[in-house]
């Protein structure tokens, strides 16, 4: 192809810069889809974090307390249904097109979000949002791997974790900014700039090949793990809350869920181009990391809702500084996903990290699981830097395994497919854990403050900062402890779920990472002797 276009005149990041004293000398071009890279990811992340402090005034305005659940629902069932097909889309029709138009539909959706005059209308809009969403993520980790060979990808990846990391602690305090000075609207709207700049950025600087598959969309099989997926995460989300877990209609989501997986696995094995060929799964490696992948969304989300909680219940903190207090855990997690990208980066070798991930993620959430009622902040900060460098880890390790594990072809769906594992991960982590605890704070709170114990978590085991502030001495410590002890049975679960993680991280193949140039090496042609072939950046 002639090198007329910017990317495409310059080849893989560090095409000609294999040497270790010249990594950082990217091309501009590059540098700047990088950037827009960063602002996709961070509005995918931050939406979700900076709503959740809008939403009292929302509801407030808008009326529909009782849909108020939904507004997170509907987008995180579409984000979840979505992300397969934006990846496949991407694989057959070309990465930037697919991109550009899922940053398009996220806008939309913002917009028309701002604009909702009632929470119907802010549900449905929410939907459309987190149809974008899906292919924000994966278009992101697509694209890096299209544009960065294997041994350069790293130290990029671990850039994202960070803005993973930032959008976590800023979303919370961007969001009652805006709310507090804006009006909550502007939650909404200020995705808008962010969005273009993305967009135009993109559209400029981006030069990848444009393709034209030759077969039709998997419709059938979209649909079916579109249904599947659905059913599990509403699944996940009513189950103990809105609807008991023996409920008939948690019975019956499970059954439709079941039937509709084990009908798109019997697809896929038929269709011309299934949107989720299972062949890549063959690959041990791809297989490993959708299963460390999986359990790192159950830990850090599941640690992201309850340690807020302790904070402010047991330990006396506001909303707003227990999110500050979540600083050692997402500072330790930015550290060292930025310390795994480089080592991974210069040496080629990542093994180490899923192991050592494993280790400190059991460590850090049996540790967690030691807090009471005495427990400082400054021991719970250590405990939680524990489980962030865990988490650091494994974060953006695992995506680049993923994609090392399979070919160019199927780069999208890998990304998508490590993406939707670990959003089904966070999904079953709330659940979860959140009905262990909310069990545990009830059977607490009946041995300790009797009937009226009971009573007070009838409704719901979480009890906000006025409702704390409004009991009696002894049923406020009643609830101190019962929520430690809900904690401790939380975290000592993740503790057990972790050790799988670190179980799979053992038999892990380490398969060296093609750095940018240069022959390939013999341990990696033996990785493709084995099925371990590694995607290679191509030439754009």
């Amino acid at each position: 192809m002639a090198k007329t276009a910017d990317i495409a005149a310059d080849g893989p990041v560090g095409a000609e810069k294999t040497g270790a004293g010249n990594e950082g000398k990217q091309p501009r071009s590059v540098r700047v889809v990088l950037l827009a890279l960063m602002i996709a990811m961070l509005l995918a992340m931050l939406d979700n974090m900076i709503i959740g402090t809008a939403m009292p005034t929302i509801v407030g305005e808008l009326g529909g307390l009782e849909h108020l659940s939904w507004v997170v629902t509907a987008y995180t069932l579409a984000t979840a249904a979505s992300t397969p097909l934006w990846g496949k889309l991407g694989d057959m029709y070309g990465r930037k097109g697919v991109f550009m138009t899922s940053i398009v539909v996220f806008l939309i959706g913002s917009a028309l979000s701002g604009m909702a005059q009632d929470m119907g209308q802010l549900i449905g809009f929410r939907a459309v949002q987190g149809l974008g969403a899906g292919g924000l993520m994966v278009g992101v980790m697509a694209i890096i791997g299209d544009l960065i060979p294997p041994r350069e990808r790293g130290k990029y990846q671990g850039m994202m974790a960070g803005v993973m990391a930032l959008a976590m602690i800023a979303g919370p305090l961007v969001g009652g900014t805006i709310t507090d000075h804006l009006g909550w609207r502007w939650s909404f709207y200020i995705n808008l700039p962010l969005g273009a700049v993305a967009l135009i950025a993109i559209s400029v600087v981006l030069h990848l090949p444009k393709k034209r598959a030759q077969t039709r969309i998997d419709y059938l099989g979209a649909g079916l793990l579109t249904l599947g997926i659905t059913s599990i995460v509403l699944v996940t989300t009513w189950g103990g809350t809105e609807y008991a877990w023996g409920s008939a209609r948690i019975m019956e989501l499970i059954g439709i869920g079941v039937a509709a997986l084990v009908g798109f696995l019997f697809w896929q094995t038929k269709a011309a181009e299934p949107i989720m060929p299972l062949h890549i799964f063959r690959n041990r490696n791809f297989s490993l990391m959708s299963i460390i992948g999986f359990i790192t969304g159950f830990v850090m989300f599941g640690a992201v809702l309850f340690l807020p909680l302790y904070q402010q219940a047991v330990q006396g903190a506001s909303a707003t500084n227990s999110g500050l207090l979540l600083l050692p855990m997402l500072g330790a997690m930015l550290v060292l996903s930025m310390v795994a990208g480089r080592v991974t980066t210069n040496s080629g070798r990542y093994k180490v990290f899923p192991l050592a991930g494993g280790v400190l993620l059991i460590a850090g959430l049996f540790l967690l699981a030691q807090m009471d009622t005495g427990t400082s902040r400054l021991t719970s900060g250590i405990y939680m830097a524990v489980l962030g460098a865990g988490m650091g880890c494994l974060m953006q390790i695992t995506m680049l395994v993923a994609q090392n594990s399979v070919e160019m072809k199927d780069m999208g769906v890998a990304s998508s497919s490590t993406t939707l594992f670990r959003t089904l991960g966070s999904s079953f982590g709330v659940a979860i854990m959140g009905a262990l605890f909310n069990n545990r704070v009830q059977d607490v709170m009946v041995e300790r403050a009797g009937a009226l114990g009971g009573k007070m978590t009838e409704q719901s085991a979480q009890l906000d900062a006025a409702s704390l502030a409004k009991l009696p001495v002894q049923a406020r410590e009643a609830y101190q402890y019962a929520v430690s002890a809900g904690t401790h049975s939380a975290f000592l679960l993740g503790a057990a779920v972790a050790v799988v993680a670190l179980v799979a991280a053992v038999f892990v193949k380490e398969v060296p990472l093609r750095g940018a140039g240069g022959p390939k090496p013999a341990e990696e042609a033996a990785g493709d002797a084995a099925g371990e072939r590694p995607a290679v950046a191509e030439a754009v």
